[in-house]
C-alpha cells in the first residue's frame, strides 16, 4: 500500500483500479483481483479489500458474479434501459447512506487504532 495519505486505504485501492480502467490497462470484462489477491498485493486486511471491491461496484467500475469473481466495467456503458426518476432518486439516497456509513466505519477504525496505541501493553 502507498504511504499514508489521510485517505482510506480502500478508497486508494479503488481509485487505482478506476484509473487502470480509464487508462485502458483494464477493459470491461477483465477479471479483477480477488479479495485474497488484493490483501497480498496491497498488504491490507480482508475488510479493506472487500470495501475496495464494493466501492468499485457502487461506482459502476465492477460487476461481481457469485462464485466467479469481480470484473471490470465502465460506468454508463452497461446498455441498461432508462430508469425512472424515482428509482434514480432512491439510488442516489442509498449511495449517500452508504458513503455516510463508510465514513463512520473509517472514523471507528481510527478511534480503535488510537485507543490501541494509547493503551499500555501488559
Amino acid at each position: 500500500m502507498a504511504d499514508f495519505t489521510g485517505r482510506a486505504a480502500y478508497l486508494q485501492i479503488a481509485d487505482e483500479f478506476k484509473q487502470k480502467i480509464h487508462d485502458g490497462e483494464l477493459t470491461p470484462g477483465d477479471k479483477l483481483p480477488s479479495e485474497s489477491e488484493l490483501m497480498t498485493l496491497h498488504n491490507v486486511s480482508r475488510t479493506v479489500a472487500r470495501q475496495a471491491i464494493s466501492r468499485l461496484r457502487e461506482d459502476g467500475y465492477a460487476i461481481s458474479h457469485q462464485g466467479k469473481g469481480s470484473f471490470a466495467a465502465m460506468p454508463g456503458k452497461s446498455g441498461t434501459a432508462k430508469r425512472s426518476p424515482e428509482f434514480e432518486q432512491i439510488t442516489e439516497h442509498l449511495s449517500e447512506v452508504r458513503r455516510d456509513l463508510r465514513r463512520l466505519a473509517d472514523r471507528m477504525d481510527q478511534l480503535e487504532d488510537l485507543v490501541r496505541r494509547q493503551t499500555p501493553k501488559p
